[in-house]
């Protein structure tokens, strides 16, 4: 006998009804990778980076090694996620040597934000989801323009520097002077 389909959030990797999170996509392993380094494919950015989700549409990105689309439950008007190809753990997992690539994830993030007419880039919220507090376990970086249109909601949920999510700016200044995050 065949066992149950896992649900959508099983198969997306976030929390299950149960509040157990996947198991592969919560250790942000290679499970199910077909033997594809830096893939993983129970995990919905993996996934999206190499085109296999249709609904996605992924927009223009200079960086081979990242991709970037719209959220999609946007707490702005301009509101992306900018992601690895290559599969990576959380925030959390970031060292000193992943500098450059949140760097590169940065200037994608204000790069699509121009290409989208949006020039203002001292309006913008550009961070990370702290543990237990990110629903995918594949370290991407929210870009929300411009952030003084953030509703109620959004305001709370992307708040600067909270227990939940953490702006670029201090994650930098962390590895600058030695603090592990």
């Amino acid at each position: 006998r065949a066992a149950p389909a896992p649900d959508r959030e099983q198969r997306h990797g976030r929390a299950s009804s149960r509040g157990v999170p996947h198991r592969a996509a919560a250790e942000g392993n290679e499970a199910g990778n077909g033997g594809r380094e830096g893939y993983d494919g129970k995990c919905v950015f993996c996934r999206i980076a190499r085109r296999e989700e249709p609904g996605t549409v992924l927009l223009p990105c200079e960086d081979e090694d990242l991709v970037c689309f719209r959220d999609i439950k946007p707490g702005a008007p301009h509101h992306y996620l900018v992601v690895p190809v290559k599969h990576m753990g959380n925030c959390k997992t970031l060292k000193t040597e992943h500098i450059p690539l949140v760097k590169r994830m940065m200037e994608v993030g204000k790069a699509v934000l121009q290409k989208n007419n949006f020039s203002d880039l001292n309006d913008v919220r550009m961070g990370f989801h702290w543990p237990p507090f990110c629903s995918i376990a594949h370290l991407h970086l929210h870009v929300l323009a411009p952030a003084s249109q953030l509703g109620f909601l959004s305001r709370i949920y992307y708040r600067i520097n909270s227990y939940w999510f953490i702006t670029v700016s201090v994650m930098q200044l962390s590895f600058l002077v030695g603090f592990q995050l």
